[in-house]
């Protein structure tokens, strides 16, 4: 054998060889990822038959997409079907770029958290003195939150200009003395958009386009408007218990949630998003951490910081006419979940914690179909009663057997609890689970919202 013939065998042994290490790595790497993509379909089509599910999920790890893809239709009508290139409206995930806005302009030294909003706004009310720019980030000023006020659901269907916007609650009284209590506030984060306006020189989205989007190629992502042709957008969906079927979404003008919650975005979008949010390409560590610190009620800048499976989880949900999202970060296995959906009554968050559990490996339920029991009259009347949540009252009656909950400032969503077991109930065509809870003497006082958040509601009459 001569000397090219030897070097030629060893060179096809030696690629031999690595390809034999190859596959072998390849085959520790791949087959989990393969159990995970049978899991989470597993899952997902489990949620489309029983929840409705229509949209679009994101599960990374290290910055790696491990599954993403669309379930059900973008567009019912022409059979367009949803995939990780469908853009969404993200509702009030729009609000953790106006809190990072608002970080960059403080490092640019335009502004400061600690000053006064009053600072940048011209005709600024006397109640609004006290308020300072950090108040608005950690919905902690006591402005009252315009999307609660009666009239909204008929103003959000008109075109609203900033200075009108803001007009619908300008001159209200405040709920409290600013940074004495959280309540989740959409005001908070339009004054912050007129904040940025101000300071910037620019206009929210002008701003948001040049200094966070374009910088990140988030080149599907920006600020919606109703007139504008988008292509790959979903459209959005809603129940009609009345007709028991999926319909068209109640249309809303997209310059009334403005900066608290007027952006759409694609799930591939929202990972650059979030693997931004690991380096300092945008802000400085110092200033992650300031945003990423919770003040009260677990809520830092834009994001909610909590503890969720024994770990720290960073995230924040969405909801607006036709769409539901939900975004979960959890920094220690650098795992992102991410959930966009385009029917309103989905429970994104529920979605993208039962996925992040499946990564995670943490205990989770497939979803199934829920079955009703019947009750007592008594028992039914037991709870009966109006209950506090931080924005809006429910009012629970009891309607010929059947038990009905609605929301204090729309009469016109009223729809039946059904009991899965004498306190435990949820509502047909949509997610929402509720538990009743006595106290020892056997009365009813507080109603939760079971899901990834729970929410509590104490009985007020």
């Amino acid at each position: 054998m001569n000397r090219a013939q030897t070097r030629a065998d060893r060179i096809t042994l030696l690629v031999t060889l690595w390809l034999l290490a190859l596959a072998s790595v390849s085959a520790q790497t791949v087959a989990p990822d393969r159990t995970l993509v049978a899991k989470v379909d597993e899952y997902m089509s489990a949620a489309m038959k029983v929840r409705r599910f229509g949209g679009a999920i994101l599960i990374a790890r290290d910055g790696r997409a491990l599954v993403s893809k669309g379930y059900g239709m973008a567009n019912l009508e022409d059979d367009k079907p949803n995939t990780p290139q469908t853009k969404f409206r993200i509702g009030s995930l729009t609000k953790q770029f106006t809190a990072t806005a608002v970080v960059m302009l403080q490092e640019r030294g335009k502004l400061n958290v600690s000053d006064p909003v009053c600072k940048y706004l011209p005709d600024c009310p006397a109640a609004w003195q006290p308020v300072t720019i950090r108040h608005l980030l950690t919905h902690t000023s006591g402005i009252p939150n315009y999307t609660d006020s009666p009239d909204f659901k008929q103003l959000s269907r008109l075109a609203t200009p900033l200075p009108a916007l803001m007009e619908l609650f300008k001159n209200k009284t405040l709920d409290f003395t600013p940074g004495e209590k959280y309540n989740y506030s959409n005001s908070g984060y339009v004054v912050l958009g007129a904040v940025i306006e101000r300071a910037s020189g620019k206009s929210y989205q002008d701003f948001l386009r040049e200094n966070i989007f374009g910088r990140l190629g988030m080149s599907s992502t920006g600020y919606e408007s109703n007139a504008e042709v988008l292509k790959r957008r979903a459209a959005g969906y809603a129940y009609d218990p009345r007709s028991d079927a999926v319909v068209n979404a109640a249309y809303i003008d997209m310059t009334t949630p403005y900066a608290a919650g007027a952006l759409y975005s694609t799930v591939e979008d929202m990972l650059l998003w979030d693997q931004a949010l690991y380096t300092e390409r945008l802000i400085s560590r110092k200033s992650l951490d300031e945003m990423f610190t919770p003040f009260k009620n677990n809520y830092g800048y834009g994001w909610g910081v909590r503890k969720q499976f024994n770990r720290q989880s960073i995230s924040h949900a969405g909801g607006i006419n036709g769409f539901s999202s939900y975004i979960a970060r959890y920094p220690e296995d650098r795992v992102t979940v991410i959930v966009l959906a385009n029917h309103e009554e989905v429970s994104s968050s529920n979605v993208a914690r039962d996925l992040a559990a499946i990564v995670l490996g943490e205990p989770y339920q497939i979803p199934q179909e829920q079955k009703a029991v019947a009750l007592k009259t008594d028992v039914l009347d037991s709870y009966v009663g109006q209950y506090r949540l931080p924005n809006t009252v429910l009012i629970i009656t009891n309607e010929g057997g059947k038990l009905m909950l609605v929301q204090q400032e729309t009469p016109e969503s009223k729809r039946e609890l059904l009991a899965k077991s004498e306190t435990d109930f949820f509502l047909k065509g949509a997610e929402l689970q509720i538990r009743f809870v006595k106290d020892e003497k056997g009365q009813v006082t507080h109603l939760m919202i079971l899901g990834a958040g729970n929410l509590t509601a104490p009985k007020i009459k």
